[in-house]
């Protein structure tokens, strides 16, 4: 029997999430019939690199979303709060990378390698939303712990890449970096410090609590995901002078004790995840030299931790734009075409 294809819209193409979700699109074996790129008004033209011809962008504003199946959205929140009701309406499921509709209890939050089967309920809206990039990563590596002894609490603190911020971002570290080397004077458009050879301990809006709005996502969702309302999560993120992938240190604490060995043969048995972990120089996976245009989810530094009879430390990498990003959303697509539409 023919396989069947479908007719899949990209939002927000042009962006950093959406060039890599077409160059995902194009290296994996989707069942992709016709892709449509889409973003504003001041991008429709433009073309952009796939497979043989590339693409024309259209205008999101003026498509006709019953000619596609599945949209991939990554415009930023307020404009998916606007469009995907309407893909929806006109027949399009949505995978939604915004943050718009994950905290919606009638609206799935997914990892592809942690809770596939909450998938299923993207019925109730017709959105499946995608979590944030350090979420992910985190995830996909807690995953095979948790579910073998528990956990109690997780302590994580996060190193970012500037990609997640977007383009703009890029540029600025990269035009910082040069006036830096030059003795130019640095300015600061996109962070509130330079963020050139510099660590900025802030990534989203300050909450009430004194958290920012990106830690609190890592708490919100780690329950969501994880269907755990006990878990006890406890985030310091921060932004680094790195273009590409995320790094996390993750300490956690389990409900029964689980050696540092046996954790090391679980990850390695997780299909998607890489394990470098050896006691020497270089043994560990760093965002540039492992991470930066890789699929998998890298963890190194597992050890147990000298300060809690149950606690566990290790290392996590991860490329943000790929598995933090457009790999899961499209890892999501393959679930949904596969047992439900």
């Amino acid at each position: 029997m023919k396989e069947k294809k479908y007719n899949v819209a990209v939002v927000g193409a042009t962006g950093l999430v959406g060039r890599t979700m077409l160059s995902i699109l194009e290296e994996c074996n989707f069942p992709v019939d016709k892709v449509y790129a889409l973003a504003s008004s001041r991008s429709v033209g433009k073309c952009i690199p796939f497979k043989n011809n590339g693409l024309i962008v259209s205008d999101l504003e003026t498509f006709d979303f019953g000619l596609a199946e599945i949209g991939l959205f990554s415009p930023g929140a307020s404009v998916s709060a606007i469009y995907a009701p309407k893909a929806v309406d006109a027949g399009c499921v949505v995978i939604d990378n915004t943050s718009q509709f994950r905290y919606e209890d009638d609206i799935p939050l997914v990892v592809s390698e942690v809770n596939p089967h909450a998938v299923g309920n993207y019925k109730k809206r017709g959105i499946i939303a995608n979590p944030n990039c350090s979420t992910i990563q985190m995830l996909v590596a807690l995953k095979p712990i948790y579910d073998a002894v528990g956990i109690e609490r997780i302590n994580v603190c996060t190193y970012q890449a500037v990609s997640g911020t977007g383009k703009e971002a890029v540029e600025e570290l990269t035009r910082q970096s040069t006036d830096f080397i030059n003795a130019k004077d640095i300015k600061n458009h996109v962070y509130p410090k330079q963020i050139a050879f510099n660590v900025i301990p802030h990534i989203d809006a300050f909450q009430d609590n004194g958290y920012t709005k990106e830690e609190m996502k890592m708490v919100w969702e780690t329950k969501k995901i994880f269907e755990d309302e006990s878990i006890l999560v406890n985030p310091t993120a921060v932004r680094v002078p790195v273009f590409y992938g995320h790094s996390e240190a993750v300490h956690i604490e389990t409900k029964e004790k689980i050696d540092a060995r046996t954790v090391r043969k679980l990850l390695e048995e997780i299909p998607r995840v890489t394990v470098l972990d050896s006691h020497e120089d270089g043994g560990y996976p760093t965002a540039v030299s492992e991470a930066e245009g890789k699929n998998p989810v890298f963890v190194g530094r597992i050890r147990e931790d000298i300060s809690h009879p149950r606690g566990l430390n290790m290392w996590v990498v991860s490329d943000n734009l790929r598995k933090g990003a457009a790999l899961n959303s499209i890892q999501i697509a393959e679930i949904l075409v596969k047992s439900y539409i």
